[in-house]
C-alpha cells in the first residue's frame, strides 16, 4: 500500500508505517495538479490542516481507503466526500488534548497579565512597571464554548485556580457539565458572565463568526481567548472591540487565514496577542497524534476497526475480536438474500439474537448493508453503505435478542420489496466455522463461500437426482447439498454449493421440469 504524506508529521508515526511492507511518500510542498497525480494511486493520505481534501482531490483518488488527520479539527476535509466515495476519514483527538488545553491556559494567563506585552518593552529597554496592571483570574468567571476533550481540560485546569465555571454546548449532558463543576447556559448568558472566554469549537456553519459585534459587546471588560479553529470570532470586529477597550484583551492562536496576513487588524492593536497556531506544537503531542494516525491507517489497511473514524464504525480493540468473524457472515447473509430476492429493494432488517445481540455491532451492521449493496453494482463499502442506504430510501432497521433458539448466536439479513421478504440466518460453530443455517424459513447447514445455487422443489422422490444430472450435463460440479423442507411432499428448498457458474442455459432446462418451481445462481466472489 502506498501512503502519502502531504503535511509534516513526527518521524515516530512515519516510522510505525514505515517498519511495515507498506511505501510513504511525503509531498509536503504539493498543490494543485501535482498534488493530484500524486494522490491518484495513494491508498492512505496522511494530512494536517494545510491539505485541503476537496471531493476534487477524492474523486483524482480511486484506491484510496482512508485520510488520516494528524490532529482533531477536520474542517479542512470534505467528510461527505469521502463517504460518498467510500473513504474513511480519521483524525487523533486525543494526542494533542493536553498540549492545546495547556496552551490555552498560557494564552489566558498572558492576555490577563499582558506578559507578551510587558515583555516586549523590557526588551526595548523601558521598565514599564507602572503601565501594566494586570487580572487576577482566581474568583472569576471562565466562560467555555464547547465542552468537547479540549474544553473539558480547560474547563479542569481553570477550576483548580478557584475560577467559577459557565459553559455552552449544546450537545453535553447536564451531569456531564455537573461533573465538571460548570453551569450550562446559552451563548448570550455564557458571554454575559464570562471573564474570560475561552472557545473549544469546531468550524461548522453554524459556528462560523459566531463570535461577533453584538457577542463580543455582551462581555464588556472580559478578555477572549480561540486556541480551537480560525474562523469562529469574527477577526475584524475583535480588533475593534479590543481597540475601543470593550474587550480588556485577547489571545488567538488560530486565524481565518493561515499564516495570518500582514494586513490583519489583530497586529495593530497591542492588547491582542497572537501566536502562529502553536496549541499542538509539543514534542509529545507531535509523536502521539503522529503514531495514532499511523496507527488508524495500518487498521484500515488491516480491515480492523479504526479508533477515531468519522465517517465509518468503530469500536473498542478489545471488544473487536468477539465481533470480527460476525462481519463477513454478516456481509455474506446480505449478498444471499438480495440475490434470492431479486427484486428492488425497499426495506433491510438486520437483526442479532444470542451473545451477538450484546456487542457493540454497529460495524457488523455496516458490513450487512454493504453486502446487500455489493450484488446490485453500487460502488459501496462499510464506510458509504449507511449513506446508500439513505440516499435511496431504503428503509434500514436493527433488531436485537438476547436469546437465540437453538444456537449461541444468529445474524439474520432480511431484505424486502415491499411485497416480499426473503430472510438469510447465519451463525458461527466452533473455531468460527461460519454457517448459513436458514434462508427464507427453511433450515439449511450450508456452507458460506464461492457460487451457490438454490432451488426450490417439490418434495419428491427422483427431484434431487434430476437437479444432479442437469448440472452435469453443464459441466457444473456440485461441491455441496443441503437440503430442507416444511412438510413431506411439499415444498422443498436445495442449496447447492458449485464450483462453476450455473449458466441461465442450465437454469432454464431445470425449470422446464415442473417439479422445480424456482432456480437461483448466488455469486459471492463480487
Amino acid at each position: 500500500m502506498k501512503v502519502l504524506v502531504t503535511d509534516p508529521i513526527s518521524d515516530a508515526g512515519l516510522d510505525v508505517i514505515r517498519n511495515t511492507d507498506h511505501e510513504v511518500v511525503t509531498a509536503y510542498d504539493a498543490e494543485g495538479e501535482e498534488l493530484l497525480g500524486a494522490v491518484a494511486d495513494a491508498n492512505a493520505l496522511i494530512v494536517r490542516s494545510g491539505t485541503e481534501v476537496t471531493r476534487e482531490l477524492l474523486e483524482a483518488a480511486p484506491d484510496l481507503v482512508i485520510v488520516g488527520r494528524a490532529g482533531i479539527g477536520v474542517d479542512n476535509i470534505d467528510i461527505d466526500a469521502a463517504t460518498d466515495h467510500g473513504v474513511i476519514v480519521a483524525n487523533a483527538p486525543e494526542g494533542n488534548v493536553r498540549a492545546a488545553a495547556e496552551h490555552t491556559v498560557a494564552m489566558a494567563f498572558a492576555t490577563a497579565r499582558s506578559v507578551p506585552q510587558a515583555h516586549a518593552r523590557l526588551k526595548s529597554g523601558e521598565w514599564a512597571k507602572g503601565e501594566f496592571l494586570g487580572t487576577e483570574l482566581n474568583g472569576k468567571t471562565l466562560g467555555v464554548v464547547g465542552l468537547g476533550r479540549v474544553g473539558q481540560e480547560v474547563a479542569k485546569k481553570f477550576d483548580s485556580v478557584g475560577m467559577d465555571l459557565v459553559a455552552y454546548d449544546p450537545y453535553i449532558s447536564e451531569e456531564r457539565a455537573d461533573q465538571l463543576g460548570a453551569d450550562l447556559a446559552g451563548l448570550e448568558t455564557t458571554l454575559e458572565q464570562a471573564d474570560v472566554l475561552t472557545i473549544h469549537t469546531p468550524l461548522t456553519p453554524e459556528t462560523a463568526e459566531m463570535i461577533g459585534r453584538a457577542e463580543l459587546a455582551e462581555m464588556e471588560g472580559g478578555y477572549v481567548v480561540n486556541c480551537a479553529r480560525g474562523g469562529i470570532v469574527d477577526e475584524a470586529a475583535l480588533a475593534a472591540a479590543v481597540d475601543d477597550g470593550v474587550v480588556a484583551g485577547a489571545a488567538l492562536d488560530v486565524f481565518g487565514e493561515e499564516p495570518l496576513p500582514a494586513d490583519s487588524p489583530l497586529l495593530d492593536v497591542e492588547d491582542v496577542i497572537v501566536t502562529p497556531h502553536l496549541g499542538a506544537s509539543t514534542e509529545a503531542a507531535q509523536e502521539n497524534v503522529a503514531v495514532s494516525t499511523a496507527e488508524q491507517v495500518l487498521a484500515a489497511f488491516e480491515n480492523e476497526p479504526v479508533m477515531n473514524a468519522l465517517n465509518a464504525p468503530s469500536m473498542d480493540k478489545s471488544a473487536f475480536p468477539r465481533v470480527e468473524p460476525y462481519i463477513e457472515l454478516a456481509e455474506t447473509a446480505g449478498k444471499i438474500a438480495v440475490q434470492l430476492l431479486d427484486s428492488r429493494v425497499e426495506t433491510v432488517e438486520i437483526s442479532y439474537e444470542g451473545d451477538i445481540a450484546e456487542e457493540d455491532i454497529d460495524i457488523v451492521t455496516a458490513s450487512a448493508l454493504k453486502g446487500v449493496f455489493q450484488p446490485l453494482e453500487w460502488q459501496v463499502n462499510a464506510v458509504n453503505a449507511p449513506r446508500i442506504a439513505e440516499e435511496r430510501g431504503i428503509e434500514v432497521s436493527e433488531t436485537k435478542r438476547r436469546q437465540a433458539e437453538d444456537f449461541q448466536s444468529l445474524v439474520t439479513v432480511t431484505v424486502g420489496d415491499g411485497e416480499r421478504e426473503i430472510g438469510v440466518c447465519g451463525t458461527l460453530f466452533a473455531d468460527d466455522d461460519a454457517r448459513i443455517v436458514r434462508v427464507d424459513g427453511y433450515r439449511v447447514d450450508a456452507i458460506p463461500g464461492g457460487q451457490m445455487m438454490v432451488a426450490r422443489n417439490t418434495d419428491e422422490p427422483g427431484v434431487i437426482g434430476h437437479i444432479g444430472t442437469v448440472m452435469g450435463e453443464y459441466d457444473v460440479n456440485i461441491a455441496g447439498m443441503f437440503n430442507a423442507r416444511e412438510v413431506h411432499g411439499g415444498e422443498a428448498l436445495t442449496v447447492y454449493n458449485v464450483d462453476q457458474e450455473v449458466p441461465d442455459s442450465a437454469r432454464e432446462a431445470l425449470e422446464s421440469d415442473e417439479r422445480i418451481t424456482e432456480t437461483k445462481y448466488i455469486s459471492l466472489n463480487g
